[in-house]
């Protein structure tokens, strides 16, 4: 596997456990150390930062996730150690536009890092 194909499968696994409510697939896609930042999140004013314990406890209780969502990879940037990856995602109610940064962990696996995102209600 490409180095391109492996940071496209971290995306992937990280979409596919949002969509699915995957929080072990979540888990083992995002670094310890993964943040959602987000500026306007859910209307609320400023910037929000969310960490990883936090990500994955609302995707348990069904805060955020559980809806399939149509993925495009618009650019996967990589040097050596660190990834970029911008993607668009699309859900029965929501748009979202995501950059996603992602390191290559001490495991030798593509971790996701920050999710910096912006949703707009479809409605």
């Amino acid at each position: 596997m490409t180095t391109t194909e492996k940071i496209t499968q971290a995306i992937t696994n990280f979409v596919k456990g949002g969509d699915n409510s995957d929080t072990d697939l979540l888990d083992k896609v995002l670094h310890k150390d993964f943040r959602v930042t987000n500026n306007g999140f859910m209307g609320t004013p400023g910037v929000t930062i969310i960490d990883k314990q936090k990500y994955l406890s609302n995707v348990r209780d069904g805060v955020f996730g559980g809806l399939p969502r149509k993925m495009i990879i618009e650019d996967v940037v990589y040097d050596a150690t660190i990834a970029m990856v911008k993607l668009r995602l699309e859900s029965s109610e929501n748009y979202f536009v995501s950059y996603n940064s992602l390191v290559l962990d001490t495991d030798n696996e593509w971790k996701i890092i920050n999710n910096l995102a912006v949703v707009n209600s479809k409605k």
